[in-house]
């Protein structure tokens, strides 16, 4: 058998919690000039991956 290997785009994305994965939300990285501060700060905090999404995680992430 080949070795398994974690992705290594997801493992840069993902950390594993107690309770599942969690990742930084998405559209925080450029044009912030036209999104409002309330958005911007909104975005700011990491957030746990969707339930219908784990398993996908969980298969790139073997090791996690």
């Amino acid at each position: 058998m080949p070795k398994m290997k974690s992705n290594r785009g997801a493992a840069k994305r993902f950390r594993k919690t107690a309770s599942g994965f969690k990742r930084k939300q998405a559209f925080k990285r450029h044009i912030l000039t036209k999104k409002s501060q309330k958005r911007i700060r909104q975005l700011r905090p990491m957030t746990g991956v969707h339930a219908s999404d784990v398993a996908l995680v969980k298969r790139m992430l073997p090791f996690a």
